[in-house]
């Protein structure tokens, strides 16, 4: 099966070039939540670029991509998850709405900032491409802002990242009240690094946002937010 066939040509290329030199400072960089080969970004994306073009598969259907991420999830290194969230953002033309359900699921595995974020790139992709043909496309995120899981509501407040103009400002706003009574850092993070992306292109209204609402907001939402303005 191809999908194995790729995944274990990603285990052979990844340990064979493990810089035992460089995880243990990964490691620790997480907070020792997770095992590293010590490879560091560009070099991986390289070595993923190698792969891609040796197996002479450079796409794969969604159900394949999404067979190859579950795979890859479970490696017990940190790599293959970043593999994984690579791989996902390469297809995300081939994704759909209807794959978001699978990525959420993925993204309460091995839970951390890093994966999620990356998880939250591609699922913000996913919906902002999906809007063309589904007016309705950010309902998905709408039920996920409601998740039980803190993650899952991470992103949901942050999947318009990189939006710009094109932001819907009523949910960006709608979902910071939403979220702002929650104590946890990494939500009262997401609120304020949410509204500072959307500030750089709509300053006013942000500033006019956390002014109406920062005894709503926790500082450091507002501090976040109002970091560059």
């Amino acid at each position: 099966m191809l999908v194995q066939e790729f995944v274990h040509e990603v285990q052979r290329c990844l340990q064979a070039n493990a810089n035992s030199e460089h995880a243990p400072a990964m490691r620790a960089y997480m907070r020792d939540q997770f095992d590293f080969l010590g490879i560091k970004t560009p070099l991986r994306r390289q070595l993923l670029a190698q792969i891609v073009k040796s197996m002479g598969k450079s796409k794969f259907s969604a159900t394949e991509v999404l067979q190859l991420a579950d795979l890859l999830w479970e490696m017990p290194q940190r790599e293959y998850q970043y593999i994984a969230i690579d791989l996902l953002a390469q297809h995300k033309k081939v994704l759909g709405l209807q794959d978001i359900s699978a990525l959420i699921q993925l993204a309460q595995k091995k839970a951390w900032w890093d994966s999620v974020d990356g998880l939250a790139a591609v699922i913000g992709d996913i919906v902002f491409l999906s809007r063309a043909n589904s007016p309705d496309a950010q309902a998905c995120m709408d039920q996920a802002l409601q998740h039980a899981s803190m993650w899952v509501r991470r992103i949901a407040i942050t999947h318009q990242l990189g939006w710009r103009l094109q932001t819907d400002t009523t949910r960006l706003f709608s979902y910071a009240l939403q979220l702002a009574a929650e104590e946890d850092f990494f939500i009262r993070k997401a609120i304020g690094w949410a509204l500072r992306d959307y500030a750089r292109w709509q300053p006013a209204r942000v500033r006019d946002f956390v002014s109406a609402y920062q005894m709503q907001l926790s500082s450091l939402s507002v501090r976040e937010a109002l970091k560059h303005l």
